[in-house]
């Protein structure tokens, strides 16, 4: 197995590092988009020391190279309600490209599938970019005595951690007890994965779902995993841990989960408001384009562990806009998985 850090100490590092300086000329017509001396703000939805922070970050020092007028680059912090507060931050910002948001990805799917709570429409947000796919697994410590995905099935009771409604997290341990009868139950008060972490080293919890890159060595060490919900396999994630998809009891539930692990695809997204105007929109895109094929960011991710797959702006759109298609008999199914 390659050596990777774990997402805590990555983000801890990047928070450390000087923000890299110095611009590529700007694109034509796009000179004015990001006046030299302005201030980018990226908020994110969740909390430090996961991936969905880690990976704000390892853009935060490199986008700056590609945008026009290398503006200076700031993250802030903003969890709660599942990343639902920071989109609805976005949603209040201006149109002058100063605001870019990444959140949980799942919250599109409750957007869909609870409307009258997550009262979000993602198809008037304006997608930039997404970085990665988000790896997801289930796992379990190794002291709690379960070895596989039979022990775990056989178990009267298996104690997970919870966060937001929302957050990926809660939707994969939903389709664990909801859809393949995994006697789960949820422990409600943690604020993200990295505390789920830390109460699974103390022994407050027996298991969690969360993305393979953020698993330090020695957590891998400390745990036994039991299944992988994306068909993707990375170097260091055995074949032999089952795929979900292939767990299913029916055609119908294969549907509802493919549904349900789409936001993973979209895993490490950036959007803004949607009212920014398209030359502006566009020198973003560019940007964001430039950044995650530039040589520098692939050798950091590859040095802190964290996956390269992109989207463009565009993909990430589409892919949204077939997720709003999704027939309502699916999506009701979908929301009783939940819990809905």
């Amino acid at each position: 197995m390659r050596r990777r850090n774990g997402q805590g100490r990555a983000a801890a590092q990047i928070l450390t590092a000087v923000i890299l300086a110095g611009a590529v000329p700007a694109p034509a017509g796009a000179e004015d988009a990001f006046a030299p001396g302005r201030t980018v703000k990226i908020i994110v939805g969740m909390p430090p020391g996961g991936g969905v922070d880690a990976y704000a970050r390892l853009l935060q020092r490199h986008l700056v190279r590609h945008l026009p007028g290398g503006p200076a680059i700031v993250v802030q912090n903003m969890p709660g309600a599942g990343s639902l507060r920071s989109v609805m931050a976005l949603a209040a910002a201006g149109d002058d490209g100063a605001t870019i948001g990444t959140f949980s990805s799942s919250l599109i799917t409750e957007a869909i599938s609870a409307p009258e709570r997550v009262k979000v429409d993602f198809r008037n947000y304006a997608f930039i970019g997404n970085v990665s796919e988000d790896i997801r697994v289930c796992y379990v410590s190794r002291a709690s005595g379960v070895r596989n995905w039979h022990d775990l099935l056989a178990r009267d009771r298996i104690n997970f951690g919870a966060t937001a409604p929302g957050t990926s997290g809660n939707i994969d341990t939903a389709m664990l007890r909801n859809l393949f009868g995994v006697k789960l139950k949820q422990v409600q008060g943690y604020a993200g994965s990295a505390d789920k972490r830390l109460a699974l080293e103390k022994g407050e919890i027996d298991g969690d779902c969360g993305g393979f890159t953020a698993l330090s060595e020695d957590t891998l060490r400390k745990i036994n995993l039991m299944v992988r919900l994306s068909p993707t396999l990375l170097a260091g994630l055995d074949a032999s841990v089952p795929f979900g998809g292939d767990l299913v009891a029916s055609a119908r539930d294969r549907k509802v989960y493919d549904f349900l692990i789409a936001p993973e695809r979209l895993g490490r997204l950036f959007m803004t408001s949607g009212k920014m105007p398209a030359e502006r929109m566009a020198a973003l895109r560019r940007a964001f384009d430039a950044t995650v094929a530039d040589p520098a960011f692939l050798a950091e991710a590859q040095g802190f562990g964290l996956t390269v797959a992109p989207m463009t702006g565009e993909e990430v759109a589409r892919h949204v806009t077939e997720l709003y298609a999704t027939p309502p008999d699916l999506i009701a199914r979908a929301k009783a998985v939940m819990g809905e």
